[in-house]
């Protein structure tokens, strides 16, 4: 018997379901992870793979990025927590504005969940109306507000609605269909009580789905015409699309943004912004409360500050390379499938790609639901063989880093030239 069984026999006596989040989980049992470095994690057998799972998108610089390591080192000597303010989590909101101008205040929080969570309820507050509206397949964490057919991994266990969650507030989450702005306006010319309009503007947890032309600006100039808060979900697109996010990358101006993942690369740090009428609303001057024991915690903020100014300093190669990476993998991976004959779709952007076993164009949660599930576990089981760890759901992305080089292109592209065979058979 091998550790990783080993662990997971011993964690499912006392974990639910042998792991701490259900995206981990795949069949007949998850690698337990000794070590991760750069572009590479080592299991607790000593087998290593290069990562393009990427913490689901937050190491956009890699493991360990030794920038970052060197300001929580040095944090570290100063204190972990003291529920007190720092200037640190002066500093981090300025540099945050300075690439995010929409966000002309920012409050710093733990979670990507804790800040769309505190993104709606500010909308609410601010509005004074009670409904949202989310996009079908979107996913904006795991709370009662938005679980309500999303993405991630409530769309890989075929969850539409939490059991637990209460009717009573899903019921004011309204759900349309992305990529369909006609469907928004119809639905905010009749619902005359909606606070906002949450998405995320590329679609990371339902596989890849892309914005098609023009939908980001018509959904920007239809909540505008129903007097509804935009709200962008970019937990996991913030820095990664560019040091401005994906409102840079579309030139949108959103009301309220939300951003995680990597804004702390591998740090426990979120946050929630927007524009000053907005967040003014939250307490202790305003009325919409939000609170936290660790919001602003030092070791987070330090890594964040890291992250951003590595970020900025390296930006004109950092992006552009990955975008370069990006295409060559996808191109590549569209030829190998166009080679075998396998029904395929495959979608791209900047440093995110994802392969959909289907005929159909994916352009929503229903034409991302018709890809066939069981071929990419197959191929997800075969890529690992071959040292290669993606996300194991079909609903989820892969994820390119600083850390990746090109010979790890030549790796990865052999590496899925390999596992497809196994989907062709």
């Amino acid at each position: 018997m091998n550790n990783s069984k080993r662990l997971f026999l011993r964690a499912k006596k006392v974990i639910p379901s042998g792991i701490n989040s259900p995206v981990r989980f795949y069949d007949p049992y998850p690698f337990f992870v000794k070590k991760a470095n750069g572009n590479t994690i080592w299991d607790m057998d000593g087998k290593h793979y290069l990562d393009f799972c990427n913490g689901y998108g937050a190491l956009l610089l890699g493991h360990r990025r030794k920038e970052i390591l060197s300001a929580v080192s040095s944090q570290l000597n100063k204190g972990t927590l003291y529920c007190a303010p720092t200037d640190l989590e002066v500093e981090l909101s300025e540099l945050i504005t300075s690439n995010y101008p929409f966000m002309e205040k920012t409050r710093l929080v733990n979670t990507g969940g804790e800040a769309t969570m505190t993104a709606i309820r500010l909308a609410r507050g601010f509005t004074k109306k009670k409904k949202i509206i989310k996009f079908e397949g979107c996913y904006h964490g795991a709370h009662d507000y938005v679980l309500v057919k999303a993405g991630s991994g409530a769309a890989h266990h075929g969850i539409s609605v939490s059991d637990g969650g209460l009717e009573e507030v899903s019921k004011n989450t309204l759900v349309v269909q992305y990529n369909n702005s006609q469907e928004l306006d119809s639905v905010l010319e009749k619902q005359k009580d909606v606070a906002g309009v949450i998405v995320e503007p590329v679609l990371a947890n339902m596989g890849l789905v892309l914005p098609q032309k023009n939908f980001l600006s018509e959904i920007r100039k239809i909540t505008k015409d129903h007097d509804a808060l935009l709200i962008f979900d970019e937990v996991v697109t913030g820095f990664r699309m560019s040091p401005g996010g994906a409102q840079q990358y579309f030139s949108i101006k959103p009301d309220v943004v939300t951003l995680g993942k990597a804004l702390g690369n591998g740090f426990v740090i979120a946050a929630v912004g927007g524009r000053k009428d907005i967040m003014n609303q939250l307490t202790p001057e305003g009325k919409v409360y939000q609170a936290s024991t660790y919001a602003g915690n030092p070791v987070s903020v330090a890594a964040a500050i890291s992250s951003i100014k590595t970020i900025n300093k390296y930006k004109n190669k950092l992006y552009p390379k990955l975008e370069i990476f990006c295409t060559i993998l996808a191109r590549a991976l569209q030829d190998l499938a166009n080679d075998m004959k396998i029904p395929h779709q495959v979608n791209a952007i900047s440093s995110m790609f994802q392969i959909f076993f289907t005929n159909t164009p994916v352009t929503d949660y229903v034409s991302s639901k018709r890809a066939d599930v069981r071929k990419f576990k197959k191929l997800f089981n075969a890529l690992l063989k071959n040292g290669i760890f993606i996300a194991p759901s079909q609903f989820e992305t892969v994820f390119l880093s600083d850390a990746h080089t090109l010979d790890d292109l030549d790796k990865t592209i052999e590496a899925y030239g390999k596992s497809l065979k196994t989907v062709k058979n």
